[in-house]
């Protein structure tokens, strides 16, 4: 619905837990150079009742699409237009290979909201990040791209529609171009990819190597927070 194989999308990220309201103005200045596409709003903290007041902000102020990247199950509002339904495959932790899933699927079903089953790979991007902090999980590292391929085959064979590569929010570095390359070769689902990505001129190059996405969301919480 939003993602294929020959997208090609700026997709902005927003953490609820680091904005105010009012806060489009300031985001709409900041990333004048960047144009997304469509927004994710989310972050990796439990909670968040700020995310119905920047989903509907957001509505209020673009056309674009907006979708949550929850990092937890009460990280969901009905305002949204879809919810990466993600599984972190790269993890060994059952509360969110599955348990997050069952928690956040009635609730999802009754705010309606349609659904994008997301295979989720964390990839070691040289830090402890907040999400692999909060999992409890170890990223798959960057040198292991046999891994990581055979990570996202499996979210495909399990009926999966889109692989999400992250180093994670603040990562000391990306994703490596040739993991990401290679993974899209791979697979027949789209992938994006994102974490740790500060030069703007890296979004042309993931997409030569084949990202269906680009992630950006720290670069632009550092240069006037929104």
């Amino acid at each position: 619905m939003f993602f294929s194989k020959q997208s090609r999308h700026r997709i902005l990220l927003i953490d609820p837990d680091k904005v105010e309201k009012g806060f489009y103005d300031e985001l709409a200045r900041t990333t004048k150079n960047y144009d997304p596409d469509l927004f994710f709003v989310g972050g990796s903290f439990s909670g968040s009742g700020n995310i119905h007041n920047v989903v509907d902000e957001l509505k209020q102020n673009t056309a674009k699409p907006v979708i949550l990247f929850p990092g937890d199950y009460a990280q969901l509002t009905p305002r949204a237009d879809a919810v990466l339904f993600l599984s972190l495959l790269s993890g060994r932790n059952p509360e969110y290979l599955a348990g997050q899933q069952v928690k956040a699927a009635p609730v999802i079903r009754h705010m309606q909201l349609p659904v994008i089953p997301t295979a989720y790979l964390l990839v070691d991007g040289g830090s402890l990040t907040t999400v692999q902090y909060i999992t409890q999980t170890l990223p798959i590292p960057a040198d292991k791209i046999d891994l990581a391929i055979a990570t996202a085959l499996a979210g495909q064979y399990m009926g999966m529609q889109l692989v999400y590569l992250e180093a994670g929010s603040g990562a000391g570095r990306p994703v490596p171009l040739e993991m990401l390359q290679s993974v899209a070769r791979s697979v027949q689902i789209p992938v994006i990819v994102g974490g740790g990505i500060r030069d703007l001129d890296l979004i042309e190059t993931y997409f030569k190597a084949g990202a269906n996405g680009v992630v950006i969301g720290t670069m632009f919480e550092k240069k006037g927070r929104p």
